[in-house]
């Protein structure tokens, strides 16, 4: 250090006060080792004498191997340099809140370092978006709500962060600048293109900045030098050529690069270089500003012309790395145990063992329990242990049940329900049951109904077949009650006899009864429970002789002497609580004295303080008991530790035990704990004890530990590790194998297979001690109790079956074992294996924790995708700040990365005390696991990083180049060997007579004609809420109205004929009065929709729009409405000064028109017909009186419409087929129209159906938001419908009108509703229009039902059709969209080669037909672009026909059905809009597809839409549950797009019900839903950055 001639005291007091402040950062973890010399050197330069080079960068102090075992938290000793007040302010920290188990000093270091590496990008990501009162409503109660960045913020520290964004902006110019300067003119060039990718080992040296680049450069060239460039820019998902992505590097590095001082929202000012500062209220849009600087404009590369579906395709497999280290040692030899010696006086059954210390020792102790605060209870002795469970026996076999019919059978299962606390009546109950003969199966308390886990224990007592419980009396007393005093039916559980065994209601035996104890045979002894890694709980059946042997084993092993004192901290009920501190304790009548959890929590220094008071020999606890201890010694000076011969670490094979050990060896050592006493053991719950350290000769040097490389073990291979001191991990061993064991390694995976001495595989053993099978579970037993390893030819080794522990490891020098961690902690990634507990391990050394608790924290991989992914969920301290938390979690996913090399798909955090939690307080992960799958863990906050760990999506498709190929050449009606995708309706057929040519060439004419021949006959029925009429219009009526708007417009207008008339109408009469009024006067009509009175600022203005684009010179509307356009309200969001002439057409004078318009020809205009597609766009197009004839009949045609026929309509009046269906059809074909305004359904939803039963109508159109409203809101009501007398009977056909692929969904759900009242389930068909021809399909009353056929959506991305049978996976349905019209022909086109495709091609649907539209009228927007929508040839084949272009996708299936005409009819199905397909990876999306899949993600999603943003796909959905499910859904929406549509999400929004904004029919507005997301105007509940 810089400090070698330096007296400190003789420092300026500031410059003291400097380096204390420094010492004290750098003690705290938040400063790097690194930064910390550099700082100091800076501080010291002034005061150094001058000396040579070399001594001055030796470092100061030189850490010791003991040194790493030092528990305080400094990387560097405390030396004479440290001033006091640091010095005093360590000595406090030094116990700081460390987790028990995973506290490694080296460790801590190492992710230091491996965040130095990203140290400069402290904030790369930005940060999620969460609205303020999702915390208020957070479930703890005493939590306050962390400050949001915005709220918290002075101006003060707004100002400086602009200022240092101006200072910087400066500095550095342009961001493509300093890029380009720092990645060429620095060495760090050849770091930067030689990135590598993921995973592969880092070999080249990190380059120094040269010096002579400006200061911003230099800080940036030395970020690049130290970062690995993959995974700071998001990866881009569209490009395809591996190796340009090293090399560019377009993330301006102010994103990504940032120094301490400046914070989020200074990084946000700088994001584009050039902004000065961003008012905080802008949080979203800035982000987004930002992300989009993150991202490469996407290069859309085109598809591919076949489509090969291979689903092996899908997946990118990696290519194996050839630097993957491979085992190379020969084949392992199994390892025996040392001979398991035969004593003379060894009883020959435990329970003899019982009996014999009961009648001899009765006096001697068995057993003391302590109370809550740590003093003794009560002692057990020998002679009441036996009395007791001799009464118990005899209770059980001869009290229960009667004489003839007892309730137990020897052999029978007996479940023992007794709490940690209460041993005495658990160890009584235990040797009862063996005195008995029956099986004593221990399980947890369960603690309420729905306890985490009681479902699994519930199914190991059913494997198990038990019945019967018993329990102590306080226990009875604290179990779930129903309200009549029984206890609960548990979930899951079978039917319980519950039985108290207290001794007060127990019966002493007759006199001439005894137990039967007969020698230890192969029988089951008892049962223990283990739950798997899936969360299932099994019971481990160990027979009689194994239990006998196992406690021979230990006590060789150990050593034991009779009368020794055991001081146990475990659970007595399993694992080594039972077989030490119960079972092979009474054999060598031991004196234990057990340390329930709760004393432990209560007052942590309770063991040891036992271990001093009772002078015990052996002491069997956890890492976590020495932790805690070593917490709590401050307090406690005379301890002495000298009696324990043997420390018995039970979770010593958990490869983090080491430095417990080590630290608490510190501690105490000088309170007489010797270091040879510390034997850490392995243990699994099949095989028992695997190995235990025996302890060694006084002063003899302790074992050696290996040091391992963590990307060997990852590969399962044992590599000292020598290079990267950052990812390293120390083993030590658990000793050697029991007496009279055999052990082999075998791989974990596949068949068992002997491992090479230098690889990890899972530890097998032979032994008489062990468990025997999974009780009442054959099958799972014969893979893991009867395991024949074989070797490398597959030959097995011998005849000896071997049980599998769950334990991986392997045999080092000397034949100790090492084990380096557990089956069930194992993740496997990409094919590399990683360890639960060493990602704990990195996740809890990033400094500082005071974001999460250190205990609770869980790891566990979920299948996404083709592979496992890795998860943490941790909990949260509530004072945990937004920004701390999101710190934390970020500097997490870069230390794993760092240290493990291997990508996070998610960080959860969630609120304290809200995990499951396993009966001795630990996590439970399955549960958790489960939660998390099921949107049930409520995060608080959490980051998803699908883009760096989803490593193997197909390679974006790459399109080639399309022309017209010899292949395409067509031959008569063939395209490539395949029909032409054409169809065509019937024929219209040629009016004959002259009347008839008059009264249908033009609908003016059509009315007055009929107002002459018919004048009476009512054409219009509108009906209100109720379903009363409120008005109705006969032919006579409707034209003398028609006259009277005519005679008003030509007074008041001053219009000339052609001039454009906005009408402004509710749904009604009135609006087709005016139609006609319109037509009447020579001037063309155009339908608006009037504004919504209580939402002007949004509808206004597309009012407003469409009137500018048309050119109106006249309104015609109502006084209410009139009163709106002129209102205070209407003039906040529009110009009411600029409005053209407004007629109101309510009270007219009786005038008659002098004379009533005849246009010229047929091709004249009728009216404009304007929309906003779901794209956003209006358009408008033009309708001539030629084409609405033809259109009408048409309709006329294909429905059977003539005068005597009814229909009803509840659909909007204001555009395409629901226009011509309201104003025209029935001037045309004089049916009569029964008219609904959809509005009305708000009021009574009941009113469309009950008017198709009151008037028995045969035909109805509706709109799918009409169907949506019926089916949600009277799904629930058809009984009470059907008891109002609802028929739906005479219904023949229901029509949704529609410009989109059929909602199959709705239209099913709709019918199966209204099945049961009378709806023929064949009824419901969709139609089919666009803006180029308003009704192309329309199911009518000839031909077949509509057809449903099953696409694979894997080939719809490609543009083909690929028909699959129903139920395949992937597969879509679809129907068909109607019949197509008579007079109209239909073609599917390739939309960029214009020619013709072969049947079930997915391409352009063309249509050519008389009631075509003419042309645009205008585009907003985009008027180039459509010029070729109408009137356009194809480029081969037919090239004479002129076509529209719907813009639409769909194909062309010939069906096996007939049609009217006899013929095989073609179906036509409609696929979804182009404009609306989102091009991704080179593939073609639709977004309703993807929206299906969100929609099922989780139960609270109502809606969801989706949208691009540059090369990003942005998930909005709608959240209809409580806002603190809004995280649960993040994960669920990612999984489920990257499942089923292989992309990577890369924005979540969480929104309220009906923020998505949907248009009259029904349709998703997505761009109008981008653009109020991209300006930061939808109030999101939580923005999730999936980066």
């Amino acid at each position: 250090m810089a400090d070698r001639g330096v007296d400190l005291s003789a420092l300026p007091k500031e410059v003291r006060d400097q380096l204390a402040e420094l010492d004290l950062e750098l003690s705290e973890g938040d400063i790097t080792q690194k930064g910390y010399e550099k700082k100091r050197a800076k501080l010291l330069a002034s005061y150094i004498p001058l000396l040579p080079k070399a001594e001055l960068s030796l470092p100061d102090v030189q850490p010791s191997p003991s040194h790493s075992a030092n528990p305080s938290p400094s990387p560097e000793a405390p030396g004479p340099s440290t001033s006091s007040a640091s010095r005093h302010h360590r000595a406090h920290r030094s116990g700081g809140a460390r987790d028990e188990r995973y506290r490694s000093d080296i460790h801590t270091e190492a992710v230091q370092a491996a965040l130095a590496k990203h140290r400069e990008e402290k904030m790369a990501l930005p940060m999620p978006t969460k609205r303020r009162s999702y915390f208020v409503q957070s479930p703890i109660d005493n939590c306050t709500p962390p400050d949001t960045s915005s709220a918290s913020e002075d101006e003060g520290s707004l100002r400086r962060k602009a200022a240092l964004s101006a200072v910087l902006a400066q500095t550095l110019q342009s961001p493509d600048y300093w890029i380009n300067r720092s990645v060429q003119s620095s060495s760090t060039s050849s770091s930067a293109s030689s990135t590598l990718s993921h995973g592969e080992p880092k070999t080249q040296p990190q380059p120094q900045p040269q010096p002579q680049l400006q200061p911003g450069a230099s800080v940036l060239a030395d970020v690049l030098a130290h970062t690995r460039i993959e995974n700071s820019v998001p990866p881009d998902v569209t490009s395809s050529t591996p190796q340009e992505r090293g090399s560019r590097v377009d993330l301006p590095p102010a994103v990504r690069g940032m120094s301490r001082g400046q914070s989020r929202s200074s990084m946000l000012d700088t994001a584009d270089g050039k902004r000065k500062g961003v008012p905080v209220s802008s949080r979203v849009s800035t982000k987004i500003q930002q992300l989009l600087n993150t991202l490469k404009r996407p290069k859309r590369p085109p598809l591919s012309e076949y489509f090969l579906d291979d689903s092996e395709e899908i997946v990118e497999v990696p290519r194996p790395d050839p630097n993957t280290p491979k085992p190379e040692g020969r084949q392992i030899v199994p390892v025996k145990g040392e001979p398991l010696g035969v004593v003379s006086n060894w009883p020959p059954a435990l329970q003899a063992a019982l009996a014999r210390w009961g009648a001899t020792q009765a006096k001697s102790p068995a057993l003391t329990a302590l109370d809550i605060t740590g003093k003794p209870l009560y002692t057990l002795t020998y002679g009441k242990l036996w009395s007791r469970s001799l009464k118990l026996a005899y209770t059980l076999l001869n009290k229960l049940g009667t004489k003839t019919e007892p309730v137990l059978q020897t052999g029978d299962r007996v479940a023992l329900v007794y709490p940690n606390s209460d041993p005495g009546m658990f160890w009584v109950a235990f040797y009862g049951c063996l005195l008995a003969e029956v099986i004593p199966v221990p399980i947890e308390v369960p603690l309420s109904r729905q306890d985490a886990g009681s479902q699994q224990i519930g199914f190991l007592l059913g494997s198990c077949g038990v019945s019967l419980a018993l329990t102590s009396e306080v226990c009875l007393k604290g179990l779930p009650k129903t309200q009549n005093g029984e206890i609960v039916q548990f979930k899951g559980w079978p039917r319980m006899k519950w039985v108290v065994t207290d001794t007060k209601y127990l019966t002493k035996p007759s006199k001439d009864w005894q137990p039967h104890i007969p020698t230890a045979n192969t029988d089951t002894a008892y049962i223990e429970y283990k739950a798997s890694k899936e969360g299932t709980v099994m019971g481990v059946a160990v027979s009689k002789i194994a239990m006998l042997t196992h406690c021979q084993a230990l006590t060789q092993a150990c050593n034991y002497c009779e009368g020794e004192t055991l001081v146990n901290v475990l659970d007595c009920k399993k694992d080594m609580g039972l077989w030490h501190g119960v079972l092979t304790s009474v054999m060598n009548r031991i004196h234990t004295i057990t340390v329930p959890y709760a004393v432990m929590k209560a007052c942590p220094m309770s063991w040891v303080q036992r271990v001093h008071i009772h002078k015990a020999r052996v002491a069997l606890v956890k890492c976590r008991d020495l932790h805690w201890a070593m917490m709590a010694h401050k307090d406690q000076k005379d301890i002495n530790l000298s009696s324990i011969r043997m420390l018995i670490v039970a979770d010593g094979a958990n490869p983090w035990s080491v430095s417990s050990c080590d630290a608490f060896l510190n501690v105490f050592q000088s309170h007489g704990l010797r270091p040879e006493v510390i034997c850490p053991c392995a243990t699994s719950p099949e095989a028992l004890t695997v190995a235990i350290r025996r302890p060694g000769a006084r002063g003899a040097p302790l074992p050696a530990r290996a040091i391992l490389s963590m990307g060997g073990l990852s590969h399962g291979v044992i590599r000292v590790n020598t290079e990267d001191k950052n990812s390293a991990l120390t083993v030590q061993d658990v000793g050697h194998i029991m007496p009279g064991a055999l052990m082999c390694i075998v791989k974990p995976d596949g068949p068992p297979q002997l491992c090479k001495t230098d690889e990890i595989g899972e530890i097998v053993i032979n032994s008489r001690a062990g468990g025997t099978m999974y009780y009442g579970l054959p099958g799972v037993t014969k893979n893991t109790f009867e395991v024949i390893p074989v070797n490398q030819a597959g030959a097995p080794i011998g005849e000896i079956p071997f049980a599998r522990t769950g334990l991986l490891g392997f045999v080092g020098p000397g034949s100790l074992v090492f084990v380096v961690g557990k089956i069930e902690g194992l993740l496997m990634v990409s094919g590399r294996r990683h360890n639960a507990d060493d990602l704990v391990a990195t996740a809890l050394a990033v400094e500082p924790v005071k974001t999460v608790y250190r205990g609770r924290i869980a790891v566990f991989s979920v299948t996404v995708f083709y592979d496992e992914r890795i998860v943490i969920v941790a909990e949260q301290r509530p004072d945990a700040s937004e920004e701390d938390s999101f710190q934390w979690m970020s500097r997490v996913l870069q230390a794993i990365d760092g240290i493990h090399q291997v990508g996070l798909y998610c960080l959860a955090l969630v609120q304290a005390n809200t995990l499951p939690k396993t009966p001795l307080g630990g996590i439970h992960i399955c549960e958790t696991k489960q939660s998390f799958l099921d949107g049930n863990l409520h995060p608080c906050n959490i980051l998803m990083c699908p883009h760096t760990c989803v490593t193997n999506m197909p390679k974006p498709r790459q399109k080639q180049p399309v022309d017209v190929g010899p292949a395409s050449m067509l031959v008569g009606n063939l395209v490539a060997g395949k029909r032409i995708a054409q169809a065509m309706g019937r024929e219209l057929g040629v009016v004959e007579d002259q009347d008839l040519i008059r009264k249908h060439q033009f609908l003016s004419e059509a009315l007055q004609w009929r107002a002459q021949t018919d004048p009476d006959h009512v054409l219009y029925i509108l009906l209100n809420s109720k379903g009363v009429p409120v008005c109705t219009a006969t032919c006579a009526q409707l034209h003398k109205r028609a006259e009277k708007i005519t005679a008003t417009l030509i007074e008041r207008g001053g219009l000339n004929t052609g001039d454009n008339v906005v009408l402004l109408y509710p749904p009604g009469i009135d609006l087709i009065a005016a139609f006609y009024g319109c037509l009447y006067a020579g001037v063309i009509p155009v339908t608006v929709r009037p504004p919504h009175p209580q939402n002007l600022a949004a509808t206004l203005p597309t009012v407003r729009m469409i009137i500018d684009v048309s050119k109106a010179a006249c309104i015609l509307t109502t006084q209410p409405l009139m009163r709106i356009l002129r209102s205070r309200e209407a003039a906040a969001s529009v110009n009411v000064k600029t409005w053209p002439t407004i007629i109101d057409t309510d009270d007219l004078p009786r005038k008659r028109p002098p004379q009533i318009y005849k246009p010229p020809t047929a091709e004249m205009l009728a009216y404009l017909d304007f929309s906003v597609s779901t794209t956003g766009m209006l358009t408008g197009v033009k309708m001539s009186h030629a084409a609405i004839s033809t259109l009408c009949r048409s309709i006329k045609l294909q429905c059977e419409l003539y005068s005597s026929r009814q229909i009803a309509i509840c659909l909007d009046p204001y555009c395409g087929l629901g226009f011509v269906l309201w104003c025209l059809s029935s001037v045309y074909s004089g049916h009569q129209s029964i008219l609904i305004p959809p509005l009305e359904l708000e009021t009574s939803l009941p009113v469309w159906l009950s008017t198709l039963s009151q008037y028995k109508i045969r035909d109805t159109f509706c709109s799918y938001s009409v169907m949506e409203l019926c089916t949600k809101g009277l799904g629930t009501q058809s009984e009470m419908l059907k008891a109002r007398g609802l028929n739906l009977s005479c219904v023949r056909s229901c029509v949704v009108v529609a410009e989109e692929r059929p909602r199959l969904a709705l239209s099913q759900s709709f019918s199966k509703l209204f099945k049961d009242l009378g709806l023929s389930p064949r009824a419901v068909s969709t139609a089919f229009g666009s803006r180029v021809n308003l009704a192309i399909g329309l199911q009518g009353t000839s031909g077949p039902d509509p057809s449903t056929v099953y696409v694979d959506m894997k080939s719809l991305r490609h543009d083909r059709v690929r028909l699959v049978e129903k139920g395949a996976p992937q597969s879509l349905p679809l129907m068909e969209s109607g019949t197509i019209l008579p007079g109209v022909r239909v073609i599917i086109v390739n939309p960029e080669t214009k020619g013709p495709l072969g049947d079930s091609h997915l391409g352009e649907i063309w249509v050519n037909s008389p009631h075509s539209a003419s042309g645009y009228y205008t585009i907003y927007g985009e008027e180039s672009l459509q010029a070729d929508h109408f009137n356009t040839k194809l480029s081969f084949g037919d090239p004479q026909t002129l076509w529209s272009r719907t813009g639409y996708l769909g194909f062309i299936k010939r069906t096996e059905l007939l049609d009217a005409s006899g013929d095989r009819h073609d179906a036509l199905f409609v696929v979804g809009s182009l404009d609306e397909t989102l091009e991704l990876r080179g593939l073609r999306y639709h977004p309703i597809d993807i929206e299906t899949s969100v929609s099922r993600a989780h139960r609270s999603i109502a809606e969801s839409a989706v949208f691009t943003w540059t090369n990003l796909l942005v998930v909005v959905a709608e959240l209809s549950g409580s806002e603190q499910e809004a995280l649960d859904l993040v994960p669920l929406v990612t999984n489920v797009v990257l499942e089923e549509h292989h992309l990577i999400v890369g924005v979540v929004v969480i929104v309220d019900p009906g923020v998505i904004p949907i248009n009259s029919r029904g349709e998703k507005q997505r761009m109008h839903l981008r653009d109020s997301f991209l300006a930061d105007q939808l109030d999101p509940i939580y923005v999730a950055y999936n980066m």
